[in-house]
């Protein structure tokens, strides 16, 4: 790991003010439940055009528009793996996706990011095992990406924020 500062924090991402969100998106990128129709009513109409213009997202990758009406410049979209048990890769779906981002940010000079809980909610993925790839994941990539500075993780809930904190030893 580099010298970037890794966080956690309870609080709405379409009010963090970092260079990217990351979007825990549907692979058609046109908005759905979840942080993904949050993040695409708070930064506005403009922001399902881009998308379209993607045309989607296979599971593991990760795209980037612009961030429109957010207070971030970016977001950052991905698309974690539905929770089938644990014996269809999707540990390895799921931090392929944390190195996605990450790479897309370094690519674009993209300083400081914030990620949702990828597929933790209705895609179901066990929160703490997908605490422990996020975590573990950013933190062995952070090396290779020295323009991000800044990552934080932002939690939904209170027993989320208490899993990062435990994994990050703050």
């Amino acid at each position: 790991m580099t010298g970037a500062t890794l966080s956690c924090e309870l609080a709405d991402i379409t009010c963090l003010r970092v260079g990217a969100v990351v979007n825990a998106a549907n692979s058609a990128l046109l908005g759905g439940g979840g942080v993904d129709g949050a993040i695409h009513r708070a930064a506005g109409p403009e922001l399902l055009e881009a998308c379209r213009a993607l045309r989607g997202c296979p599971v593991g990758e990760a795209r980037l528009t612009p961030g429109f009406a957010l207070p971030a410049a970016w977001i950052i979209h991905t698309v974690g793996p539905v929770w089938q048990g644990g014996h269809r890769d999707e540990a390895e779906l799921l931090a392929a996706c944390y190195r996605h981002c990450l790479q897309l940010a370094g690519r674009h000079g993209i300083h400081s990011l914030a990620f949702p809980a990828i597929s933790t909610g209705v895609y179901g993925y066990p929160r703490e095992a997908a605490a422990r790839i996020a975590v573990g994941t950013v933190q062995t990539c952070l090396a290779s990406v020295p323009a991000v500075r800044q990552v934080i993780f932002c939690c939904f809930s209170e027993a989320d924020l208490a899993i990062y904190r435990e994994l990050l030893a703050v």
